[in-house]
């Protein structure tokens, strides 16, 4: 990744996660981690990778509050941070730490069965 994508990867991060925690105010969404950014090349488009504390349910609700307030958060972080372009935003679940877990218990029970 160049040293502009990490910039603005890191920009998009940290200023999302504002806007989220400060600016979004719906009684469904839940509680939000944004955990990651991946960029295009040409800066345009963004994906937002989030995961959520809670049931699926609330997993599948605050994913779609988030894709729904998409306009709002994109012309929010446009008016917060001066970009050439402001890029185009989707939201994504991140299951890295389910998958961390479900590979943890996958190895203990290879360590209790003697495996």
């Amino acid at each position: 990744m160049t040293h502009r994508k990490e910039r603005v990867s890191s920009l998009i991060l940290r200023e999302v996660s504002e806007i989220i925690e400060r600016d979004l105010q719906d009684p469904r969404l839940g509680f939000v981690t944004v955990t990651g950014v991946k960029i295009t090349s040409d800066l345009r488009h963004a994906t937002i990778f989030i995961t959520v504390h809670g049931t699926e349910e609330e997993r599948k609700e605050t994913l779609a509050v988030l894709n729904s307030a998409r306009g709002y958060i994109r012309r929010e972080f446009g008016r917060r941070v001066r970009l050439k372009y402001t890029p185009e935003i989707d939201f994504e679940y991140d299951n890295t730490f389910e998958e961390m877990e479900r590979i943890n218990k996958l190895f203990e029970s290879l360590e209790e069965n003697g495996g």
